[in-house]
């Protein structure tokens, strides 16, 4: 959720945590000496994933005392307005000297998101719809993300440079959000960009506000992972039982679900024509939805490919 409060291209991020409890973010807690957790929650990633042995001196910063377990008892805690602290801090802190290792091993997971990035194949791979999606947005530009399968790979691999400019539903994760999560913010920054994107199942859950967007002359995008499907549940119901159960969807035309709103519907038949489509997407003057055929049997590589990272030495 605080994805772009450090630049995606900031030479020491290690970019996004809090998405497995065994990913290359753990590489970089292993070697860690000292935890400073700033607005942490431990309901969104349990400290259990990120310090099983309960060793790791950590660092609270928060406008509320911390909340304790057996893995996270804070040494230090710092409960004042966190973004006048840190500022505090910075001023302060001298840096370190030896750098060598999150430099290394954040040239290894920038490798590992490089994976089907230009993949031309259809169904479409999620990586390349994410890698596409970037190359028409703007830095400054907005993404709403919806809950599903598709949240799992912006949340991991979408580069964000801004604070605010990826919004992500977590903890009860309810589904829908994207689409009046796009008008909202329109509403609020009418000269960005606004892209919602959410999966079938939870575009059809609010589609009605393809109304409120038209009739409120809001021209955004809704981007579509169309996997016919729970995507998600699926994922998870085959990781953990090794089969689904109901998971599966019949959806209605999209392209003519959007134009009976008054809205500009598209679907797209190859990976090639994705940029195209959503540049002129935001050139309209109207809302748009795109529906993308999602290959998400990537989910799957994706899980086995992760079990196989090794900690860049």
């Amino acid at each position: 959720m605080g994805k772009g409060i450090v630049p995606w291209d900031y030479d020491l991020s290690l970019l996004t945590i809090g998405l497995q409890a065994q990913d290359y973010l753990s590489c970089g807690f292993d070697q860690a000496d000292l935890i400073i957790t700033a607005g942490y929650d431990l309901v969104e990633y349990s400290p259990r994933h990120w310090n099983p042995d309960g060793d790791k001196p950590i660092i609270h910063i928060d406008f509320t005392p911390s909340e304790v377990d057996a893995f996270y008892q804070p040494q230090v805690e710092i409960v004042a307005d966190v973004r006048e602290t840190l500022e505090l801090l910075g001023k302060e802190v001298k840096g370190c000297k030896d750098i060598s290792y999150p430099k290394t091993l954040r040239s290894a997971i920038l490798k590992e998101f490089e994976v089907n990035a230009a993949d031309p194949g259809f169904p479409v791979k999620p990586q390349r719809i994410l890698h596409d999606i970037r190359q028409v947005l703007d830095r400054e530009d907005i993404l709403i993300s919806d809950v599903g399968a598709h949240k799992i790979w912006i949340a991991r691999m979408f580069p964000t440079y801004l604070p605010n400019t990826v919004i992500i539903s977590n903890g009860f994760a309810a589904m829908g959000i994207a689409l009046p999560g796009a008008v909202a913010a329109k509403l609020v920054h009418p000269d960005r960009k606004v892209l919602a994107v959410c999966g079938d199942g939870g575009f059809v859950m609010t589609c009605y506000e393809l109304e409120t967007a038209r009739r409120l002359g809001l021209p955004f995008v809704v981007l579509i992972f169309n996997d016919n499907g729970f995507g998600l549940i699926k994922w998870k119901q085959e990781k953990k039982f090794g089969h689904e159960f109901a998971t599966n969807l019949s959806n209605p035309d999209f392209v003519k679900l959007a134009e009976s709103y008054g809205a500009k519907g598209f679907r797209i038949g190859s990976a090639s024509e994705l940029i195209p489509v959503l540049k002129e997407a935001f050139t309209l003057k109207v809302p748009s939805v795109v529906d993308v055929p999602v290959d998400y049997s990537e989910n799957f590589r994706f899980m086995e490919r992760l079990g196989q990272f090794i900690c860049p030495l």
